[in-house]
This record gives C-alpha cells, structure tokens and sequence, in this order.
C-alpha cells in the first residue's frame, strides 16, 4: 500500500492538544502509532495530495543532515523516546528523500533494529563515520552528545567546502569569460580581417599567419576536434581514476601541484585529525577509528598512509612514528600528535590541531584565490592583445604602404 501522509490532532496525558503530520500507509496505523505515544487521537485527516513537477529525487545535502542531526540530538536530550524523535523529524523534513529514509528508519527501529543497523541500510546518506559514532553512543548511552559533536564536525568541514567552492567561483568566470572572448576573435572577427588581406594579396607577418591558421582550425572540424578531445580526456581520467593505480597515481599527483596541492594536504590533516579525535572522544577505539578514518580521507596516498599506521599501531606501535614516516603529515602535527599519546590526551591534541588546520585552510584558499585570479588576468591581456596586435600589423603595414 503506498504511504500517504496523515494531519493529526490529540491530546496527551496532561491534557495538553497537540498537532502534526504523519507518514502512514492508513488511518489506522497513524491512531495505533499515536496511542503508542500516549496521545488521544481527536482528529485524523490524510492529507491532500500536491500537485509537483519532479525530475528524480531530490539529493539530500550536507546542511539537510547537519539539521536532521542537530534537531534529533536537542530533542533526545530533552527526553523524548527516539521513535518519536524520528516520528516528528521525519514529517517536518522538507527534502523528501531524507523525509523517506527517516521514516524507513524509525519503521526499523520499532520492529526492534538499533539506530546505528537501521541507518547502515542507507550508506548514500549516512556514511560509515556517522553510523559508527551514532553505534559508540547507543553503546555509551550518550547518543545526544554523540550527535551534537556529530552536527559540530560535519558543519565545520561544510564551512571548508563551501569556503574552497566561493574561492574557485570567481577565477572560474574569468576563465569563461577569456575562453569565450578569444573563442569569438577567432571565429567571428578574424576571418572577417583574414579577407581582406587575401584581397589585398600581402605578405602576412608570422603572428598574423599564426592566428588565421588557428582561426581556420577552429572554423573547420578542428573546433570539433578539440571539443570532443577535451571531453575526451576528462571522461579517461574518470575512467582512469576508477582504478586503484589510477587513483593512487592522479592523488599523488594532486598533492605536489603548486599552491593548490599545499591546501588539499591541510584540508586531508584538518579531516583527519577532526575526524579521529571526534572518534577517540566519543568512544571509538582507535584501530576501528582509524580504518574509518582511511575511508573518509577522501585521497587515496592519504588513504594508504594511514591504513599502514594503522598496521603499526595493531603491533604494538605508537600513532606518531609511521604518520612521520609518511611524508604527508608535517613534523609539527606528528610532534603534537606524539605529545598527546604520551600524556594521554591524544582526542584533545588530535582536536587542537583540527582547529589550527582550520585556520591554515583558510590561509591556504586565499593564498590560491590570489594567485589564480592576476594569473588569468595576464592569461585573458596576452592572449586578447597577441590576437590583436597580430590583426593590426597587416593592417599598420597597408597604411605605411599607402604613405
């Protein structure tokens, strides 16, 4: 039967009315799931069907989960039963595909599955970090701590994508922009010059032969040609980094490019670090910490390093010596992270250098934001100023003919 959604009205024990809408497959299973809650069901209505143009699911973003997770860890700590939690989150959520898979959530923790199994059958919304730090706070009995410091550390790395993607918009247009003035010179304005130096029949200097022969490349299947080569290149390189030499070769690479490759290894730090110490703090041990954290690194060197830390620790090493031996984490991170094995308070330590890597990230994106934009400013001056210039000196040499 296909889930409606039901506009309910009742009254509690202490005589309190309440209101809300409910996700059920009828009417009668909305009145049984109110009578669970202890609310006297007044007055029950499916609600009316609206009217909407869909194209597919709607994605559930970072900020749905962070609201999702800091709403149901205020209202656990306020005492109220998870089901219910679930019950009210999963009729109030306006992106309908985390709507759904609340409500299969709570339906699998009434037939008697914990949170943490019932959130593991949706790994596309919640990842392996999430279903284990909610597991470490069934397991503790602090699940509202759990999912605040959850909330707190996914909207902190949503401030770093957002802060790295409204630094990449800007050099962004200006690329467009150069492409699309140069693309117009060449294909609009210089054969329109070309013609009347054929008519003319001069000796071309070599800049202006230069440009009408790109300009004629890019007019014949030449502009086609190097259309589908570039589209070309970009679906290889997704297919390259499908596999792991191809993964492990395209990462490594990223990590040594000028500027840009400095800020994805603090960003790969500051994640790790925030992640493992919000790990050890909530509960998790650390071997299974870190192989969650080599799944979350997002970059596959990265990755390998701390798999094969995780090696050394499961002998009996300590976290310090093959993190060093890794070349990827600076010495400074490595120093900190083996003071605080040595005083016990690596979650702490492992925190203090998230929040410093916080900072370095932001240096790092202006760093690469000032860098970018000069740089194709001088790239859109030489390019539209060679075109130009090597346009005008047919032109410069007719008039001194003229003269």
């Amino acid at each position: 039967m296909a889930t409606s959604v039901f506009t309910w009205e009742g009254k509690t024990r202490q005589g309190t009315v309440q209101k809300g809408e409910i996700a059920a497959n009828s009417k009668e299973d909305v009145l049984a799931l109110l009578r669970k809650q202890n609310i006297q069901p007044i007055n029950v209505t499916a609600k009316a069907k609206e009217l909407k143009l869909s194209f597919g699911a709607p994605k559930v973003k970072d900020k749905d989960i962070v609201i999702f997770t800091r709403q149901l860890a205020t209202m656990i700590d306020a005492g109220l039963p998870l089901v219910q939690c679930l019950d009210i989150l999963g009729s109030q959520t306006e992106n309908k595909s985390l709507q759904k898979t609340v409500n299969q959530v709570r339906s699998d923790v009434e037939s008697g599955a914990t949170f943490a199994d019932a959130l593991k059958k949706h790994p596309k919304i919640f990842d392996t970090l999430y279903c284990n730090m909610v597991a470490a706070g069934e397991a503790g009995g602090i699940l509202d701590t759990i999912l605040g410091r959850l909330a707190a550390f996914m909207e902190k790395f949503a401030k770093i994508k957002g802060q790295i993607k409204s630094a990449m918009i800007y050099p962004a247009i200006i690329l467009f922009v150069a492409v699309s003035v140069v693309s117009l010179l060449l294909v609009v304005v210089v054969p329109m010059l070309a013609n009347i130096f054929v008519e003319a029949k001069m000796q071309l200097p070599f800049p202006t032969r230069v440009v009408m022969a790109f300009s004629n490349f890019l007019k014949g299947w030449g502009g086609l040609s190097l259309i589908v080569a570039i589209i070309g290149f970009f679906v290889g390189l997704k297919q390259f980094r499908r596999t792991e030499k191809g993964l492990r070769t395209t990462d490594g690479i990223a990590l040594k490019i000028p500027v840009a490759g400095s800020l994805i290894q603090r960003v790969a730090v500051a994640k790790f670090t925030r992640t493992l110490g919000t790990l050890l703090t909530s509960g998790v041990p650390i071997l299974e910490g870190l192989l969650i954290v080599s799944r979350t690194a997002g970059n596959k060197v990265v990755e390998d390093a701390i798999l094969t830390t995780r090696q050394s620790v499961s002998e009996g090493k300590t976290l310090a010596d093959p993190l060093g031996r890794a070349k990827i984490f600076p010495a400074m991170v490595v120093s900190m992270i083996s003071v605080g094995e040595a005083t016990g308070a690596l979650d702490n330590m492992l925190n203090k250098i998230a929040d410093f890597y916080d900072d370095e990230v932001d240096s790092a994106v202006a760093a690469l934001t000032s860098m970018l934009e000069p740089m194709l400013m001088i790239f859109l001056g030489v390019v539209v100023g060679f075109v130009i210039v090597a346009m005008y000196m047919p032109i410069f040499q007719m008039g001194a003919a003229a003269g």
